[in-house]
This record gives structure tokens, sequence and C-alpha cells, in this order.
């Protein structure tokens, strides 16, 4: 999961809609993301249940999880309203 991609933290308030909302803008301009979660933020829930439902709610791939860390793909908008 090395590289030059975008991070964004998802904190003790979850997924919230400033966070769905900053996954999108960096998947908009990067079809890339990073995404590491707090440990604050875990609660009951799994990364991989955390990571699959951002995925669900920003239509995007969930490419890797590996402990709190995880990389979503969306290929970009003109190609996927195409389809």
């Amino acid at each position: 999961m090395s590289g030059e991609r975008s991070a964004v933290w998802v904190g003790k308030s979850g997924i919230s809609q400033q966070v769905l909302a900053e996954i999108d803008g960096h998947l908009e301009r990067a079809d890339m993301v990073k995404v590491k979660i707090l440990k604050a933020a875990l609660g009951q829930q799994s990364a991989m249940v955390i990571a699959q439902e951002i995925a669900r709610q920003t239509e995007s791939a969930l490419v890797e999880v590996r402990g709190h860390t995880f990389i979503l793909f969306r290929k970009e908008r003109k190609e996927r309203k195409a389809q």
C-alpha cells in the first residue's frame, strides 16, 4: 500500500457525511484513495466492515484492507455514466 496516494482519516465520529464527501472528492481527482481508520473510530466494528460500508456509500471498489488502512478505487464518472 505504499505510494503517493491521497490519504483520508476516519476519526472518532466514524462514517460522517464530511468523511464521505472528502473521500468522494479524492476519488473524483485521483480514482484511488487510501483511507486510514483511527482506533477510536472502530468501536465494535472491524476495519473490513467500515471499509465495505464506505465503498458502498461512495460507489467505489474496495481494493485492499490491511490493518486499519484500506484502498478504494473508482473509475472516472464519465466512464461510469456511459455503462
